[in-house]
């Protein structure tokens, strides 16, 4: 069996993949077909059940009339014409009928007997929805390759607009934003002498109701209360600032041991913070209003949803591949040109690097039906004042007279250790005694004199590793185990899972 198309199964019905045990009734076929025609494209798959159960087809029908049959009711009940590839596939001997749909070019697709204003379909998620007006007319944009932002608002006097958070923006990067470079962007156009915004420049400007952002920080886990509450609007790059700072004022900063040196930084790279919140504005959908960016910060992520879903014409697969398909062109254009976006397509992936780099789990980015949903987790843990003592009373035993005086600050500041989820590994790690190299092995990380100094000396400076042979640190048996410091926080932290 392909494995690609057995973990498509084991994965369930999505915004590209529709499964039936047996094959559907005309309607239901063209209203999946066409959903499928003005979204991602996707495939249709009879002969497997709702529980992913391969059941397969009548192994005596005839396929080819099976093929035929299908081909009249999409030609029959769809608008405009959709071509889609009909296979089968033999699985342990149970055959199953796919039916493969291509995005279309000659959007909107549509019931013929229900019209386009009221026939037409999309994918949401792994269900087919009815589109409303405003979606029905997206989609014609789409077809001739143009945005929402884009749209030149003629019932605003561009005359009426305070132009100066966008001006000030420009002015910081030492550019000059004058009528022609509005034109560039297309944020104005000229009719008949007067100059109109467009709605890039009206959401830019945060003139739009909808172009907001709310915050919250929630106790605990869960959203049943929360200790703090923002909601921003204005122009955009205000939101984004003090979205930034909204979130700083609620992650812990550390001080992390690099070496002998200490280094403050956020429990979460703030680097990808920033990058997220800049998707979101960038990429989400303006055009339904009463919708907004929501950022919750909870006890163990940070968690950022934007309205819209991916743009229709990509999947998830394909954002985390790198694959850029920019929903609002204007905007984009314009964070581009001030440098807030470096390259197209590289945000992903620069994402994960900074919160490898800085030993952070991967973030988890989810399509949650017309919503983009990221999580950002905080893998710094706070020791409690136990492990405090115990750490500040090692380190003051052992490192007092060869250990900067910064080094003992930051394991005594505010009561407090974070550690990172590779410091965290590394205890449990030597819970027996490990070479340097084993545990930058186990680490998956290159064994050189900057990963030990990292990886293992901070954690020897902090007092929850030492060293077998402290006498001798270059001795060539240098081993490293974890000390009563480190095993009380390992029993905390074993205690905080079962509880979580």
């Amino acid at each position: 069996m392909d494995t690609r198309l057995q973990d498509k199964i084991s994965a369930g019905e999505s915004k590209v993949l529709e499964f039936k045990e047996i094959l559907p009734q005309g309607d239901k076929i063209a209203k999946t077909v066409i959903a499928f025609s003005n979204t991602s494209g996707g495939q249709l798959i009879i002969g497997v059940g709702d529980d992913r159960t391969i059941k397969g087809i009548d192994p005596d029908v005839d396929i080819f009339e099976l093929q035929d049959r299908v081909a009249s009711i999409i030609y029959d009940l769809c608008y405009p014409n959709i071509l889609p590839e009909f296979y089968t596939i033999n699985v342990d001997g149970k055959l199953l009928f796919i039916i493969e749909v291509y995005r279309g070019n000659l959007l909107p697709y549509y019931l013929k007997k229900e019209g386009r204003n009221h026939g037409t379909y999309v994918r949401i998620g792994s269900s087919n929805r009815k589109a409303d007006v405003e979606t029905v007319i997206d989609l014609e944009r789409q077809r001739i390759n143009r945005s929402f932002d884009e749209e030149i608002c003629f019932d605003t006097s561009f005359d009426s607009l305070d132009l100066t958070p966008l001006q000030k923006r420009f002015e910081a990067r030492g550019k000059i934003l004058d009528i022609e470079k509005l034109k560039s962007l297309k944020l104005v156009q000229e009719e008949h002498g007067h100059l109109y915004p467009s709605q890039a420049l009206l959401i830019l400007l945060g003139v739009r109701e909808n172009a907001t952002v709310k915050c919250a920080r929630f106790k605990g886990t869960t959203m049943g209360s929360f200790i703090d509450k923002k909601e921003y609007s204005g122009d955009l790059f205000s939101q984004l600032d003090q979205v930034e700072m909204f979130i700083k004022n609620h992650l812990h900063l550390a001080g992390v041991i690099k070496g002998l040196q200490r280094e403050d930084r956020y429990e979460i790279p703030m680097e990808a913070i920033r990058e997220v919140i800049l998707n979101a504005y960038v990429h989400r959908d303006y055009i339904n209003l009463g919708r907004d960016i929501k950022v919750g910060i909870y006890d163990d992520i940070v968690n950022i949803v934007s309205p819209g879903g991916f743009p229709s014409s990509i999947t998830i697969e394909d954002v985390l591949a790198g694959r850029s398909e920019t929903r609002n062109k204007a905007i984009a254009r314009v964070f581009k040109e001030l440098d807030y976006i470096e390259q197209w397509g590289s945000g992903i992936k620069r994402i994960f690097s900074w919160c490898e780099e800085a030993g952070v789990a991967k973030p988890l980015i989810t399509e949650k039906g017309d919503f983009v949903d990221v999580e950002l987790y905080r893998e710094y843990t706070s020791v409690s004042e136990s492990v405090s003592e115990s750490v500040s009373e090692s380190v003051s035993e052992s490192v007092q007279e060869s250990v900067q005086e910064s080094v003992q600050e930051s394991v005594q500041e505010k009561g407090e250790v974070y550690l990172g989820k590779r410091q965290v590994d590394i205890l449990y790690f030597c819970l027996e005694p490990r070479t340097s190299k084993e545990i930058l092995d186990y680490l998956g990380v290159i064994n050189h004199s900057k990963n030990r100094k990292s990886h293992v000396t901070g954690l020897v400076t902090l007092g929850l590793l030492a060293r077998t042979i402290p006498e001798n640190p270059n001795d060539r048996n240098q081993k490293y185990i974890t000390t009563e410091a480190g095993k009380l926080y390992v029993e905390e932290n074993d205690n905080r899972r079962k509880t979580r």
